[in-house]
Protein backbone atom coordinates (compact mmCIF):
# COMPACT_ATOMS: atom_id res chain seq x y z
CA UNK A 1 0.00 0.00 0.00
CA UNK A 2 2.83 2.53 0.71
CA UNK A 3 4.16 1.92 -2.44
CA UNK A 4 0.88 2.83 -3.92
CA UNK A 5 0.36 6.10 -2.11
CA UNK A 6 4.14 7.12 -2.91
CA UNK A 7 3.36 6.45 -6.37
CA UNK A 8 0.67 9.05 -6.58
CA UNK A 9 2.66 11.58 -4.22
CA UNK A 10 3.95 14.53 -6.40
CA UNK A 11 7.36 14.51 -6.83
CA UNK A 12 9.78 15.09 -4.20
CA UNK A 13 11.32 18.51 -4.70
CA UNK A 14 13.90 21.14 -2.61
CA UNK A 15 15.72 24.08 -3.14
CA UNK A 16 18.27 23.44 -0.14
CA UNK A 17 21.59 24.62 -0.66
CA UNK A 18 24.89 22.72 0.31
CA UNK A 19 27.28 25.57 0.01
CA UNK A 20 30.21 25.18 2.21
CA UNK A 21 29.47 21.77 2.70
CA UNK A 22 31.91 18.58 1.90
CA UNK A 23 30.24 15.64 0.13
CA UNK A 24 31.47 11.79 -0.30
CA UNK A 25 30.03 9.23 -2.15
CA UNK A 26 31.63 6.10 -3.05
CA UNK A 27 30.72 4.90 -6.69
CA UNK A 28 29.42 8.02 -7.70
CA UNK A 29 31.42 7.40 -11.79
CA UNK A 30 28.27 6.05 -13.42
CA UNK A 31 24.22 5.77 -12.22
CA UNK A 32 22.40 6.88 -9.32
CA UNK A 33 25.55 7.80 -7.34
CA UNK A 34 27.05 10.10 -10.10
CA UNK A 35 23.20 11.95 -10.60
CA UNK A 36 23.49 12.53 -7.01
CA UNK A 37 26.34 14.16 -7.28
CA UNK A 38 25.77 16.52 -9.71
CA UNK A 39 22.46 17.31 -7.95
CA UNK A 40 24.23 18.01 -4.94
CA UNK A 41 27.06 19.79 -6.70
CA UNK A 42 24.36 22.12 -8.50
CA UNK A 43 23.37 22.79 -4.45
CA UNK A 44 27.17 24.31 -4.09
CA UNK A 45 28.36 21.20 -1.96
CA UNK A 46 31.95 20.01 -2.27
CA UNK A 47 32.00 17.00 -4.27
CA UNK A 48 34.57 14.01 -3.59
CA UNK A 49 33.59 11.12 -5.76
CA UNK A 50 35.01 7.76 -4.60
CA UNK A 51 36.11 5.25 -7.12
CA UNK A 52 38.02 2.48 -8.12
CA UNK A 53 38.88 2.82 -11.67
CA UNK A 54 40.35 6.55 -11.51
CA UNK A 55 39.61 6.37 -15.39
CA UNK A 56 36.05 6.34 -15.39
CA UNK A 57 36.21 8.70 -12.76
CA UNK A 58 37.83 11.08 -14.20
CA UNK A 59 35.16 11.13 -17.09
CA UNK A 60 33.10 11.44 -14.46
CA UNK A 61 34.06 14.42 -12.38
CA UNK A 62 34.08 16.18 -16.35
CA UNK A 63 30.70 15.33 -17.00
CA UNK A 64 29.40 16.22 -13.10
CA UNK A 65 31.31 19.59 -13.17
CA UNK A 66 29.48 20.60 -17.00
CA UNK A 67 26.22 19.47 -15.45
CA UNK A 68 26.42 21.36 -12.27
CA UNK A 69 28.07 24.37 -13.43
CA UNK A 70 30.47 23.52 -9.98
CA UNK A 71 34.12 23.51 -10.44
CA UNK A 72 34.60 21.87 -7.28
CA UNK A 73 34.70 18.01 -7.87
CA UNK A 74 37.10 15.85 -7.61
CA UNK A 75 37.86 12.06 -7.53
CA UNK A 76 40.19 10.18 -5.14
CA UNK A 77 40.86 6.40 -5.42
CA UNK A 78 38.88 4.07 -3.13
CA UNK A 79 38.39 0.21 -3.57
CA UNK A 80 36.02 -1.38 -1.39
CA UNK A 81 37.20 -4.28 -1.74
CA UNK A 82 40.07 -3.80 -0.06
CA UNK A 83 40.86 -2.71 3.68
CA UNK A 84 44.27 -1.14 2.75
CA UNK A 85 42.67 0.65 0.06
CA UNK A 86 39.80 2.27 2.50
CA UNK A 87 42.42 3.13 4.81
CA UNK A 88 44.67 5.07 2.15
CA UNK A 89 41.70 6.78 1.16
CA UNK A 90 40.37 8.01 4.79
CA UNK A 91 43.62 8.98 5.41
CA UNK A 92 43.63 11.30 2.59
CA UNK A 93 40.66 13.07 3.57
CA UNK A 94 40.88 12.96 7.52
CA UNK A 95 44.72 15.12 6.30
CA UNK A 96 43.30 16.92 3.53
CA UNK A 97 39.37 17.90 4.64
CA UNK A 98 38.76 20.13 7.43
CA UNK A 99 34.94 19.01 7.41
CA UNK A 100 32.87 16.48 5.94
CA UNK A 101 29.17 17.10 6.18
CA UNK A 102 27.76 14.38 4.24
CA UNK A 103 28.86 10.74 3.63
CA UNK A 104 27.20 8.60 0.97
CA UNK A 105 27.91 4.92 1.05
CA UNK A 106 26.44 4.43 -2.40
CA UNK A 107 28.72 1.97 -4.34
CA UNK A 108 27.70 -1.87 -4.52
CA UNK A 109 28.23 -5.11 -6.33
CA UNK A 110 25.25 -6.93 -7.28
CA UNK A 111 24.22 -10.63 -7.36
CA UNK A 112 28.26 -11.38 -8.84
CA UNK A 113 29.38 -14.70 -9.31
CA UNK A 114 31.00 -15.79 -6.10
CA UNK A 115 34.56 -14.28 -5.73
CA UNK A 116 36.19 -12.78 -2.40
CA UNK A 117 37.40 -9.62 -1.70
CA UNK A 118 40.95 -8.74 -0.59
CA UNK A 119 40.09 -9.42 3.08
CA UNK A 120 38.68 -12.37 2.62
CA UNK A 121 35.13 -11.58 2.52
CA UNK A 122 32.33 -12.93 0.19
CA UNK A 123 32.58 -10.20 -2.81
CA UNK A 124 28.97 -8.54 -1.46
CA UNK A 125 29.23 -8.65 2.11
CA UNK A 126 32.55 -7.22 1.61
CA UNK A 127 32.26 -4.13 -0.56
CA UNK A 128 28.16 -3.56 0.19
CA UNK A 129 28.53 -4.07 4.18
CA UNK A 130 32.03 -4.32 5.64
CA UNK A 131 33.98 -2.03 3.11
CA UNK A 132 31.42 0.57 4.01
CA UNK A 133 31.53 0.15 7.33
CA UNK A 134 35.38 -0.20 7.49
CA UNK A 135 35.13 3.57 5.68
CA UNK A 136 32.68 4.91 8.19
CA UNK A 137 34.28 4.37 11.26
CA UNK A 138 37.39 5.98 9.56
CA UNK A 139 35.92 9.25 8.72
CA UNK A 140 33.65 9.04 11.89
CA UNK A 141 35.62 11.44 14.03
CA UNK A 142 35.49 13.88 11.00
CA UNK A 143 31.99 14.11 11.18
CA UNK A 144 31.21 14.15 14.26
CA UNK A 145 33.07 17.55 13.71
CA UNK A 146 30.89 18.70 11.03
CA UNK A 147 27.71 18.89 12.61
CA UNK A 148 25.13 18.70 11.61
CA UNK A 149 25.76 16.00 9.79
CA UNK A 150 24.63 13.15 7.71
CA UNK A 151 25.56 9.53 6.70
CA UNK A 152 23.43 7.67 4.12
CA UNK A 153 23.58 4.17 2.98
CA UNK A 154 21.90 2.48 0.08
CA UNK A 155 20.25 -0.32 0.69
CA UNK A 156 17.44 -2.09 -1.38
CA UNK A 157 13.91 -3.59 -0.69
CA UNK A 158 16.25 -6.64 -1.68
CA UNK A 159 16.95 -6.74 1.99
CA UNK A 160 13.25 -7.79 2.91
CA UNK A 161 14.08 -11.40 0.89
CA UNK A 162 17.66 -11.49 3.30
CA UNK A 163 18.67 -12.98 6.47
CA UNK A 164 21.89 -12.18 8.28
CA UNK A 165 23.90 -15.54 8.77
CA UNK A 166 26.18 -15.08 11.38
CA UNK A 167 27.15 -18.20 11.30
CA UNK A 168 28.76 -18.40 7.54
CA UNK A 169 28.27 -14.72 6.70
CA UNK A 170 30.93 -15.16 3.77
CA UNK A 171 28.46 -17.70 2.46
CA UNK A 172 31.69 -20.82 2.23
CA UNK A 173 29.33 -23.16 2.79
CA UNK A 174 27.27 -22.59 0.08
CA UNK A 175 26.62 -19.43 -2.42
CA UNK A 176 23.43 -18.21 -3.59
CA UNK A 177 24.19 -15.10 -5.22
CA UNK A 178 20.63 -13.50 -4.95
CA UNK A 179 20.71 -14.69 -0.89
CA UNK A 180 23.85 -12.90 -0.59
CA UNK A 181 22.77 -9.73 -2.08
CA UNK A 182 19.95 -10.01 0.39
CA UNK A 183 21.77 -10.03 2.98
CA UNK A 184 24.03 -7.09 2.60
CA UNK A 185 21.47 -4.99 1.91
CA UNK A 186 19.77 -6.34 5.23
CA UNK A 187 23.47 -5.13 6.35
CA UNK A 188 22.97 -2.01 5.01
CA UNK A 189 19.75 -1.51 6.97
CA UNK A 190 21.12 -3.12 10.36
CA UNK A 191 23.90 -1.10 10.35
CA UNK A 192 22.31 2.06 9.78
CA UNK A 193 20.19 1.57 12.54
CA UNK A 194 23.20 0.91 14.75
CA UNK A 195 24.98 3.65 14.73
CA UNK A 196 21.99 5.95 15.05
CA UNK A 197 21.81 4.44 18.74
CA UNK A 198 25.63 4.84 18.96
CA UNK A 199 25.19 8.79 17.59
CA UNK A 200 22.46 9.83 19.38
CA UNK A 201 22.93 13.55 20.69
CA UNK A 202 25.64 13.95 18.35
CA UNK A 203 23.86 15.73 15.27
CA UNK A 204 25.08 13.10 12.89
CA UNK A 205 22.05 11.31 11.85
CA UNK A 206 21.57 8.20 9.66
CA UNK A 207 19.59 7.27 6.73
CA UNK A 208 19.41 3.86 5.09
CA UNK A 209 17.19 4.16 1.47
CA UNK A 210 16.22 1.55 -1.39
CA UNK A 211 16.45 4.02 -4.58
CA UNK A 212 13.64 1.98 -6.19
CA UNK A 213 14.07 -0.85 -9.27
CA UNK A 214 17.28 1.32 -11.61
CA UNK A 215 18.59 0.85 -14.62
CA UNK A 216 21.81 0.28 -13.77
CA UNK A 217 24.99 -1.42 -14.46
CA UNK A 218 24.49 -3.43 -11.80
CA UNK A 219 22.13 -5.30 -13.79
CA UNK A 220 25.12 -7.03 -15.74
CA UNK A 221 25.48 -10.14 -13.65
CA UNK A 222 21.37 -10.93 -13.83
CA UNK A 223 20.97 -14.21 -14.88
CA UNK A 224 19.51 -14.55 -18.49
CA UNK A 225 15.58 -15.29 -17.40
CA UNK A 226 16.24 -11.85 -14.57
CA UNK A 227 17.14 -9.84 -17.55
CA UNK A 228 14.01 -10.85 -19.68
CA UNK A 229 11.92 -10.09 -16.48
CA UNK A 230 13.94 -6.97 -15.68
CA UNK A 231 12.65 -5.65 -19.71
CA UNK A 232 9.10 -6.81 -19.09
CA UNK A 233 9.13 -4.80 -16.48
CA UNK A 234 11.46 -1.77 -17.58
CA UNK A 235 8.31 0.83 -18.31
CA UNK A 236 7.94 0.73 -14.57
CA UNK A 237 11.80 1.13 -13.13
CA UNK A 238 12.96 4.26 -13.03
CA UNK A 239 15.71 6.03 -14.64
CA UNK A 240 19.13 7.19 -12.55
CA UNK A 241 17.89 10.61 -12.27
CA UNK A 242 14.73 9.32 -10.57
CA UNK A 243 16.44 6.23 -8.76
CA UNK A 244 19.11 8.89 -7.21
CA UNK A 245 15.96 11.64 -5.79
CA UNK A 246 15.58 9.11 -2.60
CA UNK A 247 19.09 9.57 -1.76
CA UNK A 248 19.39 13.45 -2.30
CA UNK A 249 16.32 13.94 -0.17
CA UNK A 250 17.74 12.23 2.86
CA UNK A 251 21.20 14.38 2.26
CA UNK A 252 19.07 17.70 2.43
CA UNK A 253 15.64 17.27 3.22
CA UNK A 254 15.44 19.66 6.27
CA UNK A 255 12.65 18.21 8.05
CA UNK A 256 14.92 14.68 8.57
CA UNK A 257 17.27 16.49 10.39
CA UNK A 258 15.64 15.23 13.77
CA UNK A 259 15.27 11.94 12.36
CA UNK A 260 17.93 9.35 12.57
CA UNK A 261 18.47 5.11 11.53
CA UNK A 262 15.06 4.93 9.25
CA UNK A 263 14.53 3.62 5.95
CA UNK A 264 13.22 5.19 2.95
CA UNK A 265 11.84 4.99 -0.54
CA UNK A 266 9.92 7.26 -2.94
CA UNK A 267 11.22 10.33 -0.81
CA UNK A 268 8.74 8.96 2.11
CA UNK A 269 9.65 6.98 4.89
CA UNK A 270 9.03 3.28 4.09
CA UNK A 271 8.73 0.00 6.28
CA UNK A 272 11.83 -2.17 6.29
CA UNK A 273 11.07 -6.11 7.14
CA UNK A 274 11.26 -7.56 10.33
CA UNK A 275 14.46 -8.76 10.46
CA UNK A 276 15.26 -4.81 9.76
CA UNK A 277 14.18 -3.80 12.73
CA UNK A 278 15.67 -6.34 14.69
CA UNK A 279 18.05 -4.73 17.44
CA UNK A 280 19.56 -7.99 19.24
CA UNK A 281 20.29 -9.02 15.25
CA UNK A 282 21.75 -5.69 14.37
CA UNK A 283 24.31 -5.78 17.81
CA UNK A 284 25.32 -9.23 16.57
CA UNK A 285 26.69 -7.79 13.17
CA UNK A 286 27.79 -5.07 14.88
CA UNK A 287 30.25 -7.21 16.94
CA UNK A 288 30.69 -9.33 14.06
CA UNK A 289 31.64 -6.71 11.77
CA UNK A 290 33.99 -5.13 14.19
CA UNK A 291 35.89 -8.75 14.92
CA UNK A 292 36.30 -9.48 11.10
CA UNK A 293 37.57 -5.99 10.51
CA UNK A 294 40.26 -5.83 13.38
CA UNK A 295 38.10 -2.91 14.86
CA UNK A 296 37.18 -1.65 18.32
CA UNK A 297 33.77 0.31 17.71
CA UNK A 298 32.15 0.98 20.85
Amino acid sequence: MQAIRNYFRPAWSSDAKLDGKTVVITGANTGIGKETAIDLAKRGAKIIIACRDMEKAEAAVKDIKESSGNENVLCMKLDLSDSKSIREFAEAINKGEPKLDILINNAGVMVCPYGKTADGFEMQIGVNHMGHFLLTYLLLDLIKRSTPARIINVSSMAHSWGKINLEDINSEKGYNKNEAYSQSKLANVLFTRSLAKRLEGTGVTTYALHPGVVQTDLWRHLSGPQQFVMKLVSPFTKNSVQGAQTTIYCAVEPTLEKESGGYYSDCAPANCSAYGKDDDLAQKLWELSCKMLGITWE
